[in-house]
Order: structure tokens, then C-alpha cells, then sequence
């Protein structure tokens, strides 16, 4: 059979049969996966493979959108230098807007304390780590409110410490944990 040139023939004529089997499986699939906007219409193989290209590129530049609108609203920029100096000034390359760092004010008016947290919008699980802190102390809130401006966001707390005699350690331990919260931003 090696040597007999018609079988080999056959073979090759087999394989290159089972080559375009696949191929127009493959091609089906590709087919089905591709939205259409005619589907009645019977469309030519290259049309299908133009059709299923333009959709994987615009598949590709929607990832990519999603992507960017992604980091913006988590509050990672990339950096762009020509954006950076021409829309905040900054020199350094990056952009800052939406990458404000915590700030933490506590105001103690005896057995009341009162705890300001600005924040950007990407740190605004802060207010609810400060609230489970404040908790964890046994401090009782009275009020809890918050304002936007902008890309920042103002929490304001009112609460009270419980009645002890001890209430300047407990005001003084709290606000020693609320600022180290408010510098490195970690879990108490």
C-alpha cells in the first residue's frame, strides 16, 4: 500500500476533506458567537470573517473603555503628562483628580467628640471603618452626616463617650487610633 500512488492520493484527499470539515465547523462557531444585525441574510465566508473581525474589535475597544471608567472611579489614573499640566498643573506627570488622601480632624468638647473625615471618592470605606472603630470603643453615634463636592466627600460624626470618669483617656485613646487610621489607612 505504501508504493500504490492512488491510495496515498485518497489519504491526502481524506485529510484535506476532514481539513475543510473542521475548518467549516470552526467557522460556524465563530458564526454563532457574532451578533447580527441581518440575520435572514446568508452572508459569504469573508463577509462572515469581516463581520466577526469589526465585532472583536469593538469588543476589544469596549474592554478597554470599561477598563479606563474602572480605574477612574476606583481612583487610579494612568499617568499622562500633557493632560496632567495642562488641566491641574502639575508638573509631576500624573493626575490627581479622585486621588485625595484621607484627612481626619477630631474635635473633643468633653464626653462629645466630634470626628471630620474628607475623603475622595475612592476612600469612602473609610467612614464605615471610623464608624466600626468608634463602635469597637463603645462610643455611642449621635449624628452622622455627609456632603459632596465635587470629586470629595465631608463626613461629619457626633458622639458621645460613655458616662465614665475615665472619659479623656477613652477621647484621647480614640483619637490616637482615628489618626493612625487616617495616616496609613489600614484596619485598626
Amino acid at each position: 500500500m505504501e508504493n500504490n500512488p492512488s491510495s496515498s492520493r485518497t489519504d491526502r484527499k481524506t485529510i484535506e476533506r476532514n481539513r475543510r470539515n473542521q475548518m467549516k465547523a470552526l467557522y460556524s462557531t465563530l458564526n454563532s458567537l457574532v451578533p447580527h444585525q441581518r440575520p435572514m441574510e446568508a452572508t459569504s465566508l469573508p463577509d462572515q470573517l469581516d463581520e466577526a473581525t469589526k465585532y472583536i474589535k469593538r469588543l476589544q475597544t469596549n474592554l478597554e473603555r470599561m477598563k479606563e471608567r474602572k480605574e477612574r472611579l476606583m481612583g487610579i489614573e494612568k499617568p499622562d503628562a500633557a493632560a496632567a499640566t495642562s488641566s491641574s498643573g502639575n508638573s509631576s506627570g500624573t493626575i490627581t483628580t479622585g486621588l485625595r488622601s484621607p484627612q481626619i480632624e477630631i474635635h473633643e468638647m468633653g464626653s462629645a467628640l466630634e470626628v471630620v473625615l474628607t475623603t475622595g471618592l475612592d476612600f469612602q470605606f473609610m467612614f464605615i471603618e471610623t464608624i466600626r472603630l468608634l463602635h469597637e470603643e463603645g462610643v455611642e453615634i449621635v449624628n452622622a452626616s455627609f456632603n459632596v463636592v465635587e470629586d470629595t466627600i465631608f463626613h461629619t460624626i457626633h458622639s458621645k463617650i460613655g458616662d465614665s470618669g475615665s472619659d479623656h483617656d477613652a477621647s484621647a485613646r480614640i483619637s490616637e487610633r482615628l489618626k493612625k487610621f487616617g495616616q496609613d489607612g489600614s484596619a485598626f
